[in-house]
This record gives C-alpha cells, sequence and structure tokens, in this order.
C-alpha cells in the first residue's frame, strides 16, 4: 500500500498546483454567489478528473498490466510517452516565461467568471480539470495507472481512485474553504494570491512540467530496463 500511495500522492500533488484553475476559483469568489460558485467549481472539478481515472482503470485492468513492482511493456511505454511530452510542455513554459516586454494578464473571459451561474461556474470546473489541462491529464493517467497495476480488488481501488481526486482537488479547495472560513476579510488575501500566480504562472508551469516529466520517464525507462 505504501508503494502506491508513493505512486499516486507526487502526481496528484501536481494536479492541485494549477495556477489557472486556483486563480479561476479565486475569480469565482468575488461575486455575490461565492458561496454557491466556490463549491461548484470543486464539484466540477473532481469529476472532470474522474472521468479520465475511470478509462484508464478500465482499460489498464482489462489489459492485465498486472502489478507496480513488474510493470507491463504497455504500462512503460505509456509512461514514457507521457514523461517525454511533459519535458517538452516544461520547454515551452519556460519560453514564454523568458519572453520580455509580454504583458501577463488572463483572459477577457476568465475575468467575467464571477458574473456566471453556479451552473456555469460548475462547467468550468469541469473542463478545467483535465478535459483542457493536458499537464492534469498527463498526471491523472500517470496516477491512475499504479492504481490498476496494484492488483487490488476493484472496492480497493475505488477509495484509491477517491483519495487521489480528493488530494487533487487541494489547490482550489484551500481558496474556497479559507473564504468560506474567513469571509470577506478573505477577499484581500485571495487577491493577493491571485496576483501572484498570474504573474508567476509560466514558471511554476515549466517547473511542475520538468520536474513530473522526469519523474514519469525514469519510472517508464526503469520499467523497461529491469
Amino acid at each position: 500500500m505504501i508503494n502506491i500511495l508513493y505512486g499516486i500522492i507526487p502526481f496528484a500533488l501536481g494536479i492541485a498546483i494549477s495556477p489557472v484553475p486556483i486563480i479561476t476559483v479565486i475569480l469565482s469568489l468575488f461575486s455575490t454567489r461565492a458561496k454557491w460558485n466556490g463549491p461548484a467549481f470543486i464539484l466540477g472539478w473532481a469529476l472532470g478528473i474522474l472521468v479520465v481515472c475511470i478509462p484508464v482503470l478500465i482499460f489498464t485492468d482489462n489489459a492485465k498490466v498486472a502489478t507496480v513492482t513488474n510493470p507491463t511493456t504497455f504500462a512503460s511505454v505509456i509512461r514514457i510517452l507521457l514523461g517525454a511530452f511533459l519535458i517538452f510542455s516544461a520547454l515551452g513554459q519556460w519560453k514564454k516565461s523568458h519572453k520580455k516586454g509580454e504583458d501577463v494578464s488572463i483572459p477577457k473571459w476568465l475575468q467575467r467568471i464571477h458574473t456566471v451561474s453556479p451552473f456555469k461556474v460548475f462547467g468550468v470546473g469541469f473542463f478545467f480539470a483535465d478535459l483542457t489541462n493536458p499537464k492534469n491529464t498527463a498526471l491523472t493517467i500517470a496516477g491512475t495507472l499504479p492504481i490498476a497495476n496494484s492488483g487490488f480488488p476493484m472496492q480497493i481501488k475505488v477509495l484509491l481512485i477517491i483519495l487521489f481526486i480528493m488530494t487533487s482537488s487541494v489547490g482550489i479547495a484551500i481558496p474556497v474553504i479559507y473564504y468560506l472560513v474567513g469571509g470577506q476579510s478573505a477577499k484581500n488575501v485571495l487577491n493577493g494570491w491571485k496576483s501572484w500566480l498570474i504573474s508567476h504562472n509560466n514558471i511554476v508551469m515549466a517547473i511542475m512540467f520538468l520536474v513530473f516529466g522526469i519523474i514519469v520517464l525514469s519510472q517508464g525507462i526503469r520499467g523497461l530496463i529491469l
């Protein structure tokens, strides 16, 4: 079980640290329906991760990707491809962060997120989680593979998926919980978080892409060699 947790928690934390979704959920809290928008975003986010976990879990289980310590060639190749993708994406993010004179801002439609209904915020959370976020999709697949490879009964795998999703949601849950507890006084702090994330988004993403790309790539190579 320790090996499984070691194999999924780092990737879940990688998903949790997602600057643009965190900025989005903070912006959704600057509305008269903040107490509904925040939880709606979290729920949409969790379901967005789940829809990627399920096919990975079913497909790899049916393909009999057997164990964590002895993964098949299939699992190792998938990890190598995911790792290479993340490292390549890191280079792209790093180049963006070093473009001089570039105005750091957020899309106009995102600036209006505080004006939309909780249902639409739910939709934004759903699509931002994985479906429009290649980094999170890659990390979700990488984090679900050890669960599928665990050999545990499906009931245990489901509990592990729930743990993975809960951990992946920490980054967006913290601002929401802080707002619900701190109320209006928390807005100044959240606004500071938002400004910092906007200014450092590309650098944060580049570092995360690189770190997790190396981890996933090394796992895949080790699986082919051993």
